[in-house]
């Protein structure tokens, strides 16, 4: 059956909307078949970046996140991209209560993923603990340490929280820094990764040859460990 994968975190300007646009990618060359929802109503990223993809969702509206799960069912085949926006959780977590989505889903057969992304601040690992405390098992785990800021996730290895969510059978990626030039470049293109990496002789602000490689070999890191994950 199909499967929902969630790309959230909670907190703003974490990445969250960066990893659901390298999923879709990932997606897109591995000629994996996928349908995306964006809740973010004034950036958008999936809407903006990959729009053949993508639907608007209405967060705090039961019918348009029922769709997500009607989408799933009705589309074993394919798999269900979400993009979260930051202060969505509320919202989300009182229709998956209301709705007894995780008990459906289960009864369904669709597996739940929650692509937890996360800086190296306090915030997240105190929004994470919060998160394993009110769903435990019941959903599937992936932890993103997006290098957004810094490469260093002290507070998160010494809370004990990452310990408890690999208990749960966690799995646990990094996302490496873009650099900020490149990434500022490909938003103002409004670019997807795959016009990033490729060359683009009609635009004058098109990427440049080695900033294309930096991309490249962003995204070939970023995908091994999407890989590892057995994605």
């Amino acid at each position: 059956m199909s499967a929902i994968h969630l790309i959230g975190g909670e907190k703003g300007g974490v990445g969250k909307s960066v990893v659901a646009r390298v999923l879709a990618q990932y997606m897109i060359d591995h000629e994996i078949p996928f349908i995306g929802f964006d809740t973010d109503r004034s950036h958008g990223s999936l809407l903006r970046f990959y729009t053949d993809y993508a639907s608007p969702t209405v967060i705090d509206d039961y019918q348009s996140l029922d769709a997500i799960m009607e989408t799933a069912l009705a589309n074993p085949e394919q798999r269900i991209l979400v993009d979260l926006a930051a202060q969505t959780h509320y919202p989300l977590t009182k229709w998956i209560d209301e709705s007894g989505v995780l008990e459906l889903a289960e009864e369904l057969g669709i597996t739940l993923y929650y692509w937890n992304v996360m800086d190296s601040g306090k915030d997240c690992v105190d929004l994470l603990d919060k998160l394993l405390d009110q769903y435990g098992s019941r959903l599937r785990y992936i932890l993103v340490q997006n290098q957004l800021r810094d490469d260093n996730f002290t507070i998160l290895e010494s809370s004990g929280v990452k310990e408890r969510a690999l208990s749960l059978n966690a799995g646990v990626i990094t996302l490496k820094r873009l650099h900020a030039p490149v990434m500022t470049k490909i938003d103002g293109n409004s670019s997807s990764f795959w016009a990033a990496k490729n060359k683009d002789i009609e635009n004058p602000n098109a990427l440049g040859l080695l900033e294309r490689q930096r991309v490249k070999i962003w995204l070939g890191h970023a995908y091994n460990q999407i890989q590892a994950l057995g994605f």
